[in-house]
């Protein structure tokens, strides 16, 4: 499509997008969805970049100021699983034996691997959007507002720290959202099994218990029945069951003998002797004694199984609950990696669920007990089962540690908050969405990972106390220090006044005459500081610089201390060159931590050995005053150190371009005293990336720390955004997040009006597949038909009200000749007939009807398209313009083709397809910018803005909206005389005689008739409704 390129290349050069964004006016908020550059963009990132832009580009042309501010979602497992794969690591064991360093590195290299692509094909697509601004969510200053905005929760008491039955991942070894369960379910085939529990003091008599995870029977400590059921004690063959009354006949299909009824209370209390062995006989369990009995509960029912449910406090949100209500035994055998503990001696070391094989361990198990003769039946069942919505791993329902956001407490402020919102389609609020928010949870927003954002939460070894940072500055003032540090750098030498690198401590290098003196100054400005002792580096020019400052400060000798770890970095091979050179060694400034010179030391060995002379010193010395005088590098290092993590931070080495390192291992290494004499220390979790993503309002922003000006919710400014659109699926993750937050931290819903489009399927309704490859590549059809003929395919269907779309590669190809092809065509006419020199006429209001009509019907266009965008109902919007161009191309050209051969009419004519292209253009320009752009070029005055996107949206007269009826029903005429002529097999070249039609159209409409249906003389038959019968005579010769 080179016309598509000629004007992409025009609005570059002519910077019109950056023209646009600095227009001034009432400000319309839009917040940008966050997407992962982990691989090129597909149908989906396409299709939202089409909604986005369409509504955005509409803004601006009705004179708002609109920010289009691009981000990226850099955190969490989708990342991590990518370079686990790249790496071959399977476990989290794998990860840390490989180095969470490392592994975070390869995890920066892979967010930022596909940027280049995203940045030349976004705007291909025609998006108007600055993604040289973006935003990052792993970004110190976006970390730093995710840490305010947990502190403040935390403040409010909607933060805590608990345990819980969640779900986990067995493969990632992490917790995972409800909201993220919900993304995974699907059909898998399980195991259901009938289990035998012999029944203490009762011979050949057992409990039934039914349950679908064999896995979990070894953790087993109780037996749960209904208080309100009744059930049965029956003999079948020499063994008693005790079950439900009510689910006998469908457990037992054999014959059987009721012995007696029993109460679900008169079964409470009784005891079963354990399946296994592995935990009853274990002196050290709290609560053991309570273990292997019967409790009653509320959740069991006689709707399916034996209505007898099987306990294990472990692995169950209503088995947790009834286990902490009891006092029961907790049982965890199974760990977060998803195997068996030792203490299960026969599965020790197995998956419980693994994804090759889910029913391999329930199998195993079945034949254990069978052996034992406790297997009463199994099954296979088809249910819908979660899996993990990045590595596709089989879910465990697992109880675990984890922080929460309480979301419950907050329901009523939910749904309030979610009945502000206008959805497109309107059923997703109280639908789809308002019923999620009736059923909320809390939310766990931590997860056991390592590529996040740290949870700013400190622990003490000791007393376990928390501190929680809101803020580097915060981190910063935390106070680290039992001594008074002071930091000198040696005096001036030789190597300093050429830049030369000295880092051999044996080497000769006496401070100048100039260096000594600014040393003495220093000394004596220093002298009422009372010091106690110095500590130098050993270098030659250090000790120099100690000892004309323990004479200035009348110290003894034994007060001046050579410590080497205060040394200068270890260049290597780079000693006696010069500090550029030594620089310029390095490929970025994250290098500098993990390179060593040959010979030498990194950064990291220089930390390690200045925290370890800290931490000496600080266990040696307590409320001692200590002037320490060392070389540049160490200083700074220790300079950080004394003042509080935030300040080591701010020096950002090894993220230069975010800010300071704030990712795991950098931020696990901080450490600080509590108060009660233990050691501060960072719990390991990081964020959940959704807690990151619906932080983006604010965290883009740097808010509360900077940009006030721009966002402030207080002040209603910048907030709550006018605008969004994702995926349908995002009412369970973006869309949600950012309201709970929203809602949590500034009392209201962060968005007024929500575009949630469909899925775009397959052609064959199947899921997109690159293995299958059962779709076209995006840029394939965008270089076949051009990127407005794609866009256009998109917003005109169901797919933006959140249907899905059956992708077809002919409807896009229909739409390029409908559209693109009939404009282009229309242009090229009237290029043909322009003159460039002759000063433009005005329109005519005694034109010809078809000039009329089509101004009209322009009229007529731009009243319907705006009342579509107002209502973000882009279908609805995009509907007139197909109508349009056809009303424009095969009629009003055709059969006006005439008029621009005639001298006298020519310009009039001119004047007319100028006016409607002009105005037209501006209507196609949020849909289709490239077509709008050639053909506003092609018909703009110098008095007009240079582009389309920097013009008004039209505000058109009514014009005479009289002619549309009648030239609809003379339309209509034709159509159908040229039916009947078809019919009749009479061609269009033989004339006829007579044509008579009901209800007869204006004169000036006749002579249009007659010329496209090509008879003589037509005559109305009747003067009553008008319309559209055609009764013809045949043609006389």
């Amino acid at each position: 499509m080179d016309y598509e390129k000629r004007m992409l290349e025009f609005w570059e050069t002519n910077n019109i997008f950056n023209k646009s964004e600095c227009r001034e006016g009432e400000p319309f908020i839009f917040y940008d969805g966050p997407p992962f550059a982990t691989g090129l963009p597909h149908y989906g990132h396409l299709l939202t970049s089409a909604v986005k832009d369409a509504i955005l580009r509409y803004r601006v042309m009705r004179g708002n100021k609109v920010r289009r501010r691009w981000g990226w979602d850099c955190h969490g497992l989708p990342i991590e699983n990518i370079v686990e794969a790249e790496l071959s690591l399977n476990t989290k064991k794998d990860i840390e034996e490989y180095g969470i360093e490392e592994f975070n590195k390869r995890a920066r290299e892979s967010v930022l691997h596909y940027i280049a692509q995203w940045k030349e094909i976004i705007p291909r697509f025609g998006r108007f959007v600055d993604m040289e601004h973006d935003y990052r969510t792993m970004d110190s200053a976006y970390t730093e507002s995710i840490w305010w905005a947990f502190k403040t929760l935390y403040d409010k008491g909607l933060m805590y720290e608990g345990y819980k039955a969640m779900h986990i991942c067995p493969r990632c070894e992490t917790t995972l959202a409800n909201f993220e369960v919900n993304q995974g379910y699907k059909d898998v085939t399980d195991i259901s099994v009938t289990i035998k529990f012999p029944v203490v003091g009762e011979e050949n008599t057992f409990f039934l218990a039914w349950t679908t995870t064999p896995w979990t029977l070894p953790g087993n400590v109780a037996l749960a029945v209904s208080p309100e059921l009744l059930y049965v004690r029956v003999k079948v063959g020499e063994e008693n069951y005790i079950l439900a009354k009510d689910r006998a006949p469908h457990v037992l299909t054999g014959e059987y003998t009721i012995i007696n009824e029993l109460k679900g209370k008169d079964l409470a209390g009784k005891a079963y002797t354990p399946l296994f062995d592995y935990f009853n006989a274990d002196a050290a369990l709290k609560n053991r004694e309570r273990g292997w009995k019967l409790y009653m509960a509320d959740f069991v029912t006689g709707e399916d199984g034996t209505g007898i449910v099987h306990i294990a406090p472990a692995f169950g949100e209503d088995d947790m609950e009834l286990g902490a209500h009891e006092e029961l035994p907790f049982i965890q055998h199974v760990g977060m990696d998803g195997r068996f503990s030792s203490t299960v001696r026969d599965f020790a070391g197995e998956p419980v669920k693994s994804k090759d094989n889910p029913m391999a361990t329930d199998v195993l198990i079945l034949k254990h007990l069978a052996g034992k003769n406790l297997l009463f039946a199994k099954e296979k069942v088809v249910h819908s089962y979660p899996h993990c919505w990045r590595c596709d791993t089989p879910l465990l329902n697992y109880a675990a540690r984890s922080w929460f956001m309480k979301v419950t407490v907050m329901r009523n402020e939910l749904i309030k908050a979610n009945q502000t919102v206008t959805w497109i389609p309107a059923h997703i609020r109280d639908g789809r969405f308002g019923k999620w928010l009736e059923g909320v949870r809390d939310w766990a927003i931590s997860r056991s990972r390592f590529w996040g954002a740290p949870l700013p939460v400190w622990r003490c070894d000791a007393c376990k106390e928390l501190k929680i940072v809101g803020s580097l500055a915060e981190l910063g003032g935390v106070q680290i220090a039992k001594n008074n540090y002071f930091l000198m750098r040696h005096g001036e030498i030789e190597g300093n006044k050429n830049d030369q690198v000295s880092s051999d401590v044996r080497a000769k290098t006496p401070l100048t005459p100039d260096g000594a003196a600014s040393v003495l100054l220093s000394a004596r400005e220093l002298a009422g500081e009372r010091m106690d002792f110095i500590i130098s580096s050993p270098f030659d020019r250090t000790q120099e610089s100690a000892r004309i400052v323990a004479r200035e400060l009348g110290l003894k000798p034994d007060s001046l201390i050579i410590d080497p770890r205060l040394g200068e970095i270890n260049t290597g091979n780079f000693t006696g060159g010069t500090w550029q050179q030594y620089w310029s060694r390095y490929s970025s400034s994250e290098a500098r931590w993990t390179e060593h010179p040959y010979g030498g030391e990194n950064k990291t060995d220089m930390q390690k050995r200045i925290e370890e002379f800290l931490k000496d010193s600080e266990s040696r010395y307590r409320d001692k005053r200590i002037l320490i005088i060392s070389h540049g590098l160490p200083l700074v290092m220790l300079r950080t150190l004394f003042e509080g993590v935030g300040a080591h931070l701010r020096t950002g080495e090894w993220h230069n371009a975010g800010g300071p390192e704030l990712h795991r291992p950098a931020i696990d290494a901080i450490t600080f005293p509590c108060s009660c004499g233990g050691e501060m220390r960072r719990i390991p979790e990081v964020f959940d990336c959704w807690f990151e993503s619906g932080s983006m309002p604010f965290a883009e922003a740097h808010y509360p720390f900077e940009n006030s000006d721009t966002f402030d919710p207080a002040r209603g400014v910048g907030y709550p955004a006018d605008f969004i659109a994702e995926g349908l699926d995002q009412t369970r993750g973006w869309f949600y997040g950012m309201l709970i937050l929203g809602v949590g931290l500034f009392g209201a819903s962060p968005y007024r009006h929500v575009i949630a489009n469909g899925l775009i399927l397959a052609e064959d309704g199947q899921k997109m597949s690159k293995r299958l490859k059962n779709y076209p590549d995006p840029l394939a059809v965008m270089e076949r038909y051009g990127a407005d003929a794609l866009r256009f395919y998109f917003l005109s269907s169901p797919v933006v009200r959140a249907e899905d779309l059956n992708f077809s590669e002919r409807g896009v190809a229909e739409l390029y000749r409908k559209n693109v092809l009939r404009l282009r065509n229309v242009l090229s006419f009237y290029n043909t007939y322009a003159n460039r020199e002759a000063p433009p006429v005005a329109v005519q209001a005694s034109n010809p009807v078809l000039d009329r009509w089509i101004l009209a019907r322009l009229s007529e266009l731009a009243r319907e398209v705006t009342e579509g965008l107002d209502a973000y109902e882009l279908d609805r919007a995009t509907k007139p313009i197909t109508l349009f161009i056809d009303d424009l191309s095969t009629w009003y050209l055709r059969r006006s083709r005439e008029r621009f051969k005639n001298a006298d009419e020519k310009s009039y004519a001119l004047a007319t397809l100028r006016t409607v292209l002009k105005e037209s253009s501006k209507v196609l320009a949020p849909f289709m910018p490239f077509i709008a752009e050639e053909l506003y070029r092609a018909v703009r005055s110098e008095q007009d803005p240079e582009s389309v996107h920097l013009s008004r949206w039209p505000e058109l007269p009514e014009g005479e909206r009289a002619t549309l009826v009648p030239m609809r029903e003379a339309r209509a005429l034709v159509s159908q005389a040229l039916t009947w002529r078809e019919r009749e097999e009479i061609k269009i070249r033989q004339p006829l005689a007579t044509m008579k039609v009901r209800a007869l159209p204006l004169e000036e409409y006749q002579e249009l008739i007659r010329d496209e249906v090509n008879d003589n003389h037509h005559t109305a038959t009747t003067r009553g409704r008008s319309g559209a019968r055609v009764h013809s005579e045949r043609p006389r010769f």
